[in-house]
């Protein structure tokens, strides 16, 4: 009769169920970690750690502030242009001006709701696991506890070269040039240093 196997330590409590379309397999199987379908050796894989992923708020207003000023410097310049040419052509320059305006509106709305897309985006828990390359694979889960199991989980693979397992986390869709993702660290020599930020 055959008895069953006591549960591993490498077991992990599923998470919180959501909707499948956001969801993401992670498993290690064969040295390798799988996220969804890409494949990292576990050989590989340099860190595995949890942060917070915060939005670029800061940059991404003053990004904002430098794009209305060149926006409103060109119409106003434009603007001028089109008056002194007024002389020649009134109904010419009424166009030219009327198309500038309408162009700046609409350059100014699209600006606008980048802004509000990284001021309203929410910090996010994530699970970032990086490679001797430049790869890195970032999954996240309402339950930061998860994650953090999930390192401890990671770890034990690659210190276990028997250890396999199987788990379901959501995809991170987030567009990485409105977030940090981690420190800039100067380095001496080189070019384009801009010294330690932390994020």
């Amino acid at each position: 009769m055959d008895r069953p196997e006591p549960p591993s330590h490498y077991d992990i409590p599923p998470p919180p169920v959501h909707p499948p379309s956001n969801m993401v397999d992670l498993r290690v199987s064969k040295r390798l970690l799988w996220v969804g379908g890409a494949a990292y050796p576990l050989q590989n894989i340099t860190r595995v750690h949890t942060f917070v992923l915060t939005p670029r708020r800061w940059e991404a207003t003053m990004r904002f502030l430098k794009r209305l000023a060149i926006i409103l410097s060109v119409a106003f310049a434009l603007t001028i242009l089109g008056g002194i040419t007024s002389i020649a052509s009134q109904d010419a320059a009424g166009t030219i001006v009327t198309l500038v305006w309408l162009g700046s509106v609409a350059a100014i709305v699209l600006s606008l709701v980048e802004l509000v897309g990284v001021l309203s985006a929410a910090s996010q828990y994530v699970l970032a696991v990086e490679t001797s390359g430049p790869s890195m694979a970032l999954v996240t889960s309402p339950a930061p506890q998860y994650l953090d199991q999930l390192v401890g989980s990671v770890v034990q693979a690659i210190e276990n070269p028997e250890a396999e397992f199987h788990v379901r986390v959501e995809r991170l869709l987030v567009n990485p040039k409105n977030y940090y993702f981690g420190d800039s660290v100067n380095m001496f020599g080189g070019t384009g240093n801009v010294g330690m930020t932390k994020a």
